[in-house]
């Protein structure tokens, strides 16, 4: 129930504008995919470690928040024996910085308030 939530909201917020265009020139008549899709997107990725630079400044419970990033983290990229380094190593990629530049963008417009309530989140996570 808690990932289900915190997935939602995070990644939500940090990625709805990227998404916002993607889908705006698609036909309505469209049939809609109803089985979910596993892939995780660069745009996921991206969000999921803007996390990393935002939260700790937000957060009282800095352990907390630790341990529900990895897990996180984790889930997302499951194949990574080190999904928060593996992620710290992608946020240095040439490629992934416009995608993590736009992430930033993201969260910087969803503002405090609502970034400290995704990061409070993180913070009971991992239990």
């Amino acid at each position: 129930m808690k990932f289900a939530a915190l997935k939602t909201t995070s990644l939500a917020i940090l990625t709805a504008l990227t998404f916002s265009f993607a889908h705006a020139d698609e036909s309505k008549d469209e049939n809609i995919e109803v089985t979910p899709n596993q892939t995780v997107t660069q745009q996921e990725l991206a969000a999921i470690y803007v996390l990393s630079e935002i939260c700790p400044k937000l957060v009282d419970n800095k352990d907390g928040f630790e341990q529900g990033y990895s897990k996180l983290a984790q889930e997302h990229l499951p194949e990574e024996k080190d999904a928060v380094s593996a992620l710290m190593k992608l946020s240095k990629s040439k490629n992934f910085k416009p995608i993590l530049a736009e992430a930033k963008s993201d969260a910087k417009s969803a503002g405090d308030d609502k970034n400290k309530e995704i990061c409070q989140e993180l913070t009971t996570y991992s239990n």
